[in-house]
């Protein structure tokens, strides 16, 4: 079964107070649905349109299974957390 990924990738430096609250909510959330963290980083080497910015890679499952918990309310507290404190492209897609 292909496996389902979040991937958050930040346009800009996200506001560290707005930050370290969405984080403290948001891991516990992703590790209860089932998620492993496979990379987070700023050292990142952009091309095309993207940004060296903050990005982070997580890892579920199913593709169905990574969608739950953008849609958990845990998560979602998390969002509400972060509060326009971050300008990401997030993508959530199926892999192998």
């Amino acid at each position: 079964m292909p496996k389902g990924y979040f991937l958050s990738a930040h346009r800009s430096p996200a506001n560290p107070a707005k930050r370290q609250a969405y984080l403290e909510l948001a891991l516990p959330a992703i590790v209860e649905a089932g998620g492993k963290v496979l990379a987070s980083t700023n050292a990142v080497e952009a091309h095309e349109n993207g940004v060296s910015e903050q990005t982070v890679l997580i890892e579920f499952d199913s593709l169905e299974k990574a969608i739950a918990a953008y849609q958990s309310a845990d998560y979602q507290a998390a969002l509400k957390a972060l509060d326009g404190g971050a300008d990401r492209d997030v993508r959530i897609f199926e892999g192998v």
